[in-house]
């Protein structure tokens, strides 16, 4: 069996999360690839002794670059603040890498552009993390409206909604300063979450009138004083998209201010004979509604059967955010190895181009209180 050796550039929060994938990798049922994380980068020698567990990782280092000399190496997982995306991501193409990009693939428009087009000139595969279509209620979502079951499209609602910042005396971190993660803000931080599905099954925005929210405006900075938190808590992008020919109106949303809301991921989607929805806050429930001579909305109680990849888990057991990142890892190494076939695969970097420009039109959006065309940000009257 091939083997594919990765490394990882940032080994906080989501790089031991991918780790821990990984390491779970022999429980695929019949996987066509062994992945194993050999390399390891972090400048923060406390993050990397947590390494030292992993059995497979040969190179601990804290110079990315010397990662990136290892020949050994074939796929790099970058896991970094969004200021460093595009000098780190354009380092590992021009190394001979192929490439795994947290969200949002670069810090704007501009940076996701030039990342998309070193991929294109030096023919590496790359691909941008987003883990939740690969629950199986979201591959019921998807399966639902490919079917034509739910007749004409009239209304997509997608989101993604946090509230770690309804504390108001959580200390401040990188995510909550532009210069660190963008002036789009909370859209950077969730934004390609909400609109890799919609982007997959073609409805591309086309307007947007956004309503953004700096909510929270300093925190404590952990040395005894404040700090000014300057980005977007929270965002709703109201846009249109054209369906089968059709306009739709989508409304996105991004929050980190969402009262009642730990970590939910959601998307909704309605007909003229039918509609679908799905949330993580219920991550076992899928509801349909069905037209008749009554209307009625049905729940049907999920377990872990319907992965794009099986495993040995049992089709009873409820799936949780480990095991459709271990999903999500293995979409892309399947698809690198060009044995994805139908299956979902991670978001594309045209997807992720695209998300960007969603972003750029709703900063411009917010600014001139006008509906935005995308791509080329003509204004016209809200």
């Amino acid at each position: 069996m091939k083997t594919v050796n990765i490394g990882i550039i940032g080994g906080g929060l989501m790089g031991r999360e991918a780790a821990s994938a990984f390491g779970r990798w022999f429980a695929l049922n019949d996987f066509p690839v062994k992945a194993e994380l050999t390399s390891v980068c972090d400048l923060n020698e406390n993050v990397l002794a947590w390494y030292k567990n992993v059995p497979t990782v040969t190179q601990l280092t804290t110079d990315y670059k010397e990662l990136l000399a290892n020949p050994s190496v074939d796929v790099v997982y970058v896991a970094v603040p969004h200021n460093l995306h595009l000098e780190l991501y354009l380092e590992v193409l021009r190394a001979g890498k192929d490439l795994l990009a947290e969200k949002p693939f670069g810090i704007d428009l501009e940076a996701a552009n030039a990342i998309k087009a070193e991929a294109d000139k030096t023919g590496r595969f790359v691909r941008c993390s987003s883990e939740f279509p690969f629950l199986p209620g979201v591959q019921r979502v998807i399966s639902e409206v490919k079917s034509g079951n739910l007749g004409r499209i009239i209304e997509v609602k997608a989101g993604f909604l946090h509230s770690s910042d309804m504390d108001f005396n959580k200390p401040i971190n990188w995510k909550r300063q532009t210069k660190y993660c963008g002036e789009i803000g909370v859209m950077g931080d969730l934004g390609m979450h909400v609109l890799h599905v919609p982007l997959r099954l073609g409805w591309k925005p086309e307007l947007v009138f956004a309503q953004l929210q700096k909510i929270v405006t300093e925190r404590p900075d952990g040395k005894g004083g404040v700090a000014p938190c300057d980005t977007w808590n929270n965002a709703i992008l109201n846009t249109q998209v054209t369906i089968a020919g059709e306009t739709v109106p989508m409304t996105l949303e991004t929050k980190r201010l969402a009262p009642g809301e730990t970590n939910t991921w959601y998307i909704e989607v309605y007909g003229t004979e039918g509609g679908v929805r799905y949330s993580t806050k219920d991550t076992k429930a899928l509801w349909q509604f069905k037209m008749g001579r009554e209307q009625q909305w049905q729940r049907t109680d999920l377990g872990f059967a319907g992965v794009p990849f099986p495993t040995v888990t049992g089709g009873i057991f409820e799936i949780g955010f480990p095991d459709c990142f271990m999903q999500m890892l293995a979409a892309y190494v399947a698809e690198r190895e060009g044995a994805l076939g139908e299956r979902f695969g991670c978001a594309t970097p045209e997807e992720a181009v695209e998300s960007h420009k969603v972003f750029a039109a709703a900063l411009e959006s917010a600014k001139t209180k006008s509906v935005v065309r995308i791509g080329n940000l003509e204004t016209q009257p809200a």
